[in-house]
């Protein structure tokens, strides 16, 4: 009999899924994602990386079986590959996975895949070098694509692109992007641009290019078939026909996603927020510095969190965002 406890909120929505931003640094600065002139937090204001580790290891103990580690850009944090290796090794956790924008990855894919990842995420808007550092700012493709090359052959259960698609910027290489996977016999998720944060480039309403637009477009090239399959998180899945490649959609906005929402995130200072478009929050390194050597505290501080956690976000692309975090906070 399965006596491990369970992450239930007032839905009944059962949390099992982790998403955990080790840092709110990147080395790119993406125009959907932060301001140009970011100001980061100072490095004592985060959770330190053996804090992490006793907090991820609490949420397992609940019943979490899949973590993601994001950022910012995760594999920036100094001695990070040391937090995954203990990762690697907690009992029960049946996934640890990652989200990067890649540029770290030709140096570190091997140990990441020693240290016991599973499955790696990596964003990919543009194949275009002139044009992907337009839309990162200073992110050269180049090291996206050598680090996307180290990965393939090290037996990753999954690896998959994420692409955050904007009319009149990336809208056009759709089909080139979905050929990039195909080629590789990975999958590609298309995600619509989320409202978090001020940013001065666009008008996100003006960039808007919505899920079903992507899928009118790839159907005039390629065969779609419906899938039930899932990887735990919010997209919904293609097979597309006589390929090894799947094709996904995060529609936070045409599709909302949050009536089966399984998921809360950490920032790197330690805020539990339980919805990325709400800002309802507990303040975890308060309750771990507190309670240095007895995670009970901890625990119980979770559990108490379902209770907030909000039925879904209000995103709106028309009005001024509400919500005034920027996605590097959270890693999405």
């Amino acid at each position: 009999m399965n006596t491990t406890p369970q992450l239930i909120d007032k839905f009944n929505r059962k949390v099992t899924y982790l998403r955990l931003s080790v840092t709110d640094r990147c080395d790119f600065r993406c125009v959907y994602c932060m301001s140009e002139n970011m100001q980061f937090l100072p490095r004592a204001q985060l959770l330190t990386l053996e804090e992490i580790e006793v907090l991820v290891q609490a949420f397992v103990e609940l019943g979490v079986s899949k973590v993601r580690i994001t950022g910012g850009e995760p594999l920036v944090r100094n001695n990070v590959l040391q937090l995954f290796q203990g990762l690697g090794k907690l009992e029960n956790l049946k996934e640890l996975v990652l989200t990067t924008n890649g540029s770290q990855l030709e140096k570190m894919a091997v140990p990441l895949y020693e240290a016991g990842v599973k499955r790696i995420n990596i964003s990919l808007d543009s194949l275009q070098p002139e044009r992907f550092q337009k839309i990162t700012r200073v992110g050269k493709l180049d090291n996206v694509l050598r680090g996307i090359d180290a990965v393939l052959p090290l037996g990753f259960k999954r690896i998959k692109l994420n692409a955050v698609i904007m009319k009149h910027r990336n809208e056009d290489e759709i089909i080139d992007l979905v050929n990039f996977a195909i080629a590789r016999r990975i999958d590609i998720s298309f995600i619509e641009e989320m409202p978090l944060g001020i940013i001065s480039e666009h008008a996100r309403a003006e960039a808007y290019y919505s899920s079903d637009e992507i899928r009118r477009d790839l159907e005039e090239v390629f065969t779609l078939i419906p899938t039930t399959e899932t990887t735990g998180g919010p997209a919904r899945y293609y097979q597309i026909a006589n390929t090894g490649s799947r094709v996904g959609f995060i529609s936070p906005h045409s599709h909302n996603f949050c009536e089966a929402c399984n998921r809360v995130r950490v920032t790197p200072e330690g805020r539990l927020l339980l919805c990325l478009g709400q800002e309802h929050s507990v303040d975890l390194r308060r309750v771990l510095r507190a309670h240095p050597l007895d995670t009970a505290p901890l625990k119980q501080a979770i559990i108490d969190a379902m209770a907030i956690k909000p039925k879904g976000h209000d995103f709106n692309l028309e009005r001024q965002p509400q919500i005034l975090r920027y996605m590097n906070m959270t890693g999405g």
